[in-house]
């Protein structure tokens, strides 16, 4: 069983968390010879004993405002047993409408880089994203839609368990690692989240809108990133 924190928790405190596989508890350390688990109430946690149960909730949502404008939720898509994972920002028109994430433009871009190199969307990777439901506009999130969102994010990771995750856009990166750095400074690089290693990755949005292969353009890059994801799940 997963216990995940719901509304309580602050970005670094969040930052903070891991997450161990499908262990029965959190380890929240001692404090007066109890542990700090103990003193939590039920309302603080939920508990979940499946990924099936995590989206179960999800599609009932509606603790921020962007339930009301959704169409559907859109909580994932690919092998939840996948040793990648692929976290994006939000679901955009079409995903809003399929009920599936990077299924646009973005996402047919995102198969053909991940094909590439061999990677098979449905078999290899399990892609979600950091709110479940399309922001109005297409906007990006708020940090209070982020945070809500959250649990969800954090089971998935907890269920899935994979071994590497790819951070696509700079606005999973700030609401995962916590960083406000260039994707352009740090993409290519592996970091330590929740016992994966996160790479962050030019969205594939940003590629399309930067058409340009010659290298050290942005999808010269990308091209370098995607061998290097190739290299490592070929390790594992």
């Amino acid at each position: 069983m997963i216990f995940i924190y719901k509304l309580f928790m602050t970005p670094e405190e969040m930052r903070q968390l891991t997450i161990s596989g499908a262990t029965s508890s959190i380890d929240m350390g001692q404090k007066n010879g109890k542990s700090e688990l103990q003193t939590l109430s039920p309302i603080d946690i939920l508990e979940f004993s499946t990924l099936d149960e995590v989206e179960k909730e999800a599609r009932v949502c509606v603790r921020c405002n962007l339930c009301r404008s959704r169409t559907q939720v859109v909580f994932a898509d690919g092998n939840p047993h996948a040793k990648l994972m692929i976290i994006g920002e939000g679901p955009g028109q079409r995903e809003d409408e399929t009920g599936v994430p990077f299924v646009g433009k973005a996402g047919q871009l995102l198969d053909k880089i991940l094909a590439s190199v061999q990677i098979d969307r449905q078999r290899d990777t399990y892609i979600c994203n950091i709110v479940k439901c399309r922001p109005p506009q297409n906007r990006v999130p708020t940090k209070e839609e982020a945070a809500l969102c959250k649990q969800f994010l954090m089971a998935q990771i907890a269920f899935v368990k994979p071994a590497l995750i790819l951070l696509a856009g700079s606005t999973a990166v700030q609401y995962t690692l916590q960083l406000n750095e260039a994707i352009s400074r740090i993409r290519g690089r592996w970091f330590d989240y929740c016992g994966a290693k996160a790479m962050p990755i030019f969205h594939p949005s940003y590629l399309l809108r930067n058409d340009s292969k010659q290298p050290g353009s942005p999808k010269w890059f990308m091209w370098q990133d995607i061998k290097l994801v190739k290299q490592r799940l070929m390790t594992l």
